[in-house]
């Protein structure tokens, strides 16, 4: 008997949309129609002006490490395989204290849920205090070997503490960013995850495309 929650994709993007919530000083999303089959043009057609760290997106090493690789040299089997989504229950970070908790192994991929996927994709306004990973928890995961991290806000680093050396951390220790996730909808426990962040050349994010499907019971 197939098992249907095997082919259940869980779409965890946010959609990329007009005037949608940035990162302060970055550039904002706008997306105009500026070919319209309703004023008599023969096709749509819309511009898109962005920064490349909007939305649900990937960070290249070269976002913080001058020499690093930009996003077009990611292997694809970084973001294509099988993930775990971690639920975070600290409110403020993500800290080593909780993360010893859930025996994190080298090469793993790691999706933190943390109490930002309750609120804060409800609003286009920019949240100051949402969950972020601390410095410690950066050196931890590092130090793990895990291969990507992912987030539930649009950035790993604090905003009120400055994020760079968590940044750095990670993207020297070969740990790829997902930034910006959606994990309101999804539960903790072990996935199928496909992540594509579009082929920028030498450039230090994309934006992304992320899916996720449950693993049936027993699967590693």
């Amino acid at each position: 008997m197939r098992d249907s929650t095997r082919s259940q994709w869980i779409d965890i993007s946010v959609p990329l949309r007009n005037a949608m919530v940035h990162w302060p000083g970055d550039p904002s999303v706008t997306i105009k129609r500026i070919k319209d089959m309703e004023h008599g043009d023969t096709a749509n057609l819309s511009e898109i002006s962005m920064g490349a760290h909007s939305g649900t997106h990937v960070d290249a090493p070269i976002h913080f490490i001058q020499q690093g690789q930009g996003v077009d040299k990611m292997p694809l089997d970084t973001m294509v395989g099988r993930a775990r989504v971690i639920e975070i229950l600290d409110t403020e970070s993500i800290k080593p204290e909780e993360l010893l908790q859930h025996r994190i192994r080298r090469g793993e991929r790691i999706l933190f849920k943390t109490p930002n996927s309750s609120y804060v994709w409800q609003t286009d306004d920019f949240i100051e205090d949402f969950v972020f990973i601390s410095d410690d928890a950066a050196l931890f995961l590092a130090e793990r070997g895990v291969r990507l991290v992912g987030v539930d806000y649009l950035s790993v680093g604090s905003f009120k503490r400055g994020g760079s050396y968590v940044h750095r951390t990670l993207l020297s220790g070969g740990v790829w960013i997902i930034e910006g996730l959606n994990l309101s909808g999804v539960k903790q426990g072990k996935y199928d995850l496909i992540c594509l962040p579009l082929k920028l050349g030498d450039c230090d994010g994309a934006p992304a495309r992320a899916i996720l499907r449950p693993l049936p019971h027993g699967r590693v």
